[in-house]
């Protein structure tokens, strides 16, 4: 199906680029200390479809399409980061409200899940680095489809368990922290959501 050589490369290469703090990464770190690991499950599911997404379409070709266009792609970030910044302000604004943060901000299941979707879907260095690194790793004497699942699925192993250590050190710092620094932790946690959706639509 895949070779064991291009295995042994490919797994120490992504987890690397995985581990490296990124957007995805730093909104698992955010969401970690403002709700909790648990909580921010639904977040991790939708980064997880989007990055498979995204990883499917950088070898299929349907990347060429939105490198043609690149307004299309543009809109894509430009709402995705104003969600983010959105969401950043309506934490900066919880007045330390930790506990009732789903007042404030989208905490739902199904909101989580869309903020984790559009962040991976929408973050072009995800987009540039599987363009640029999944097709050296395809064999073309080789069946695509056995290639193309083994891959993936090791992205998302990588992709899951990079955000999981993310949201539980966020999560740690959040119980280290005494309950009059709350109103810290939200600031704290609102600044990385909004510095995040102004990087993708400056990026």
């Amino acid at each position: 199906m895949i070779d064991t050589a291009v295995l042994l490369l490919f797994i120490p290469t992504f987890f690397t680029v995985a581990i490296t703090p990124g957007m995805c990464m730093l909104l698992a770190l955010s969401l970690g200390m403002s709700i909790g690991v648990r909580r921010t499950l639904p977040m991790m599911a939708g980064e997880l479809l989007g990055v498979a997404m995204v990883s499917l379409s950088a070898v299929l070709g349907v990347a060429a399409l939105m490198l043609n266009l690149p307004m299309l792609f543009t809109v894509l970030k430009m709402v995705g980061g104003a969600y983010l910044l959105y969401l950043g302000i309506q934490m900066w604004r919880s007045e330390g409200r930790l506990g009732k943060a789903e007042t404030v901000v989208d905490v739902t299941a199904r909101g989580l899940f869309l903020r984790g979707w559009l962040t991976a879907i929408a973050n072009p260095k995800g987009w540039a680095f599987m363009i640029a690194l999944l097709p050296p790793f395809i064999s073309a004497e080789r069946p695509l489809l056995p290639q193309l699942s083994i891959l993936v699925a090791i992205i998302l192993a990588c992709e899951l368990s990079c955000m999981l250590i993310y949201a539980s050190g966020g999560s740690t710092l959040r119980r280290l922290l005494s309950a009059d620094k709350v109103q810290w932790i939200n600031r704290l946690a609102g600044t990385m959501m909004a510095a995040l959706g102004v990087w993708l639509m400056v990026e």
